[in-house]
């Protein structure tokens, strides 16, 4: 027989109490909370004067605890976790066809930002040397979502974001950025042909979870690049299962 496992007991009484406490709608006092709990009174109050500081509960004006935006902030983070994790054998098979490092993106808080990269020995990803907050206007990822944003959005994440001169092929006005997203041949694909890293370029498509825009894309070396047209169609259908994979669970 195995050893127990050691088990740390002042952890175990924390969750009983947020689970109690999350019994209650209108919040429970302290009292309640231990009696519910079989804790000692003085043991309860401990535990949750901790996790009010923390924010894993909140104390409103009548005494009572409800759960805080801490928990709140862990389950969308496990929920995405748990959306992801469903797309993510999907983005394997198309880097394992394409031997492409994987991309999936989404446009959240008015930034765009990487969700899932996956890659491997024979496809390795690019190097990420500018966060996508201040490279969107330069990768086929980025512009993918500025593309499918109103006009609005787009001209409101231009102000905010500098187009950076990353290599001699990124483009850096936004008359010509928007002219360029407007008349894409590959539409709805987009393309970062050396905009973001010298010898790379990207092919992407979009990617939509509910009404939050995204994209899905590939990278591959610029000697491929005669392989556009076949990355495009087969990112598109590719595009369109995570979205209503996506859709699905929403």
């Amino acid at each position: 027989m195995g050893a127990s496992p050691t088990l740390i007991s002042s952890v175990q009484r924390a969750f009983r109490l947020l689970e109690a406490a999350s019994a209650h709608e209108t919040g429970a006092p302290a009292k309640q909370l231990a009696r519910e709990t079989g804790l000692p009174l003085g043991t309860a109050y401990h535990l949750l004067r901790t996790l009010v500081h923390d924010g894993y509960l909140r104390k409103l004006d009548d005494g009572g605890f409800v759960l805080g935006d801490r928990l709140q902030s862990l389950h969308a983070g496990g929920r995405s976790q748990a959306l992801l994790a469903r797309v993510r054998p999907v983005l394997s098979a198309l880097r394992d066809e394409l031997s492409s490092a994987a991309y999936l993106t989404f446009y959240e808080d008015g930034e765009i930002r990487v969700s899932e990269v996956v890659d491997g020995p024979r496809a390795p990803r690019v190097d990420l040397w500018v966060g996508f907050e201040d490279a969107g206007h330069a990768t086929a990822l980025g512009k993918t979502v500025l593309r499918e944003l109103d006009d609005d959005s787009r001209q409101e994440y231009l102000s905010r974001h500098t187009l950076n001169d990353l290599t001699p092929h990124t483009v850096t006005t936004p008359v010509e950025l928007i002219r360029r997203l407007e008349n894409t041949p590959l539409a709805p694909a987009v393309t970062d042909l050396e905009e973001y890293a010298l010898g790379t370029v990207c092919v992407a498509v979009p990617v939509y979870s509910g009404g939050t825009v995204g994209s899905l894309g590939v990278s591959m070396p610029r000697n491929r690049l005669d392989r556009i047209d076949e990355v495009r169609e087969r990112l598109l259908p590719t595009a369109r299962r995570i979205t209503r994979s996506l859709s699905l669970t929403m």
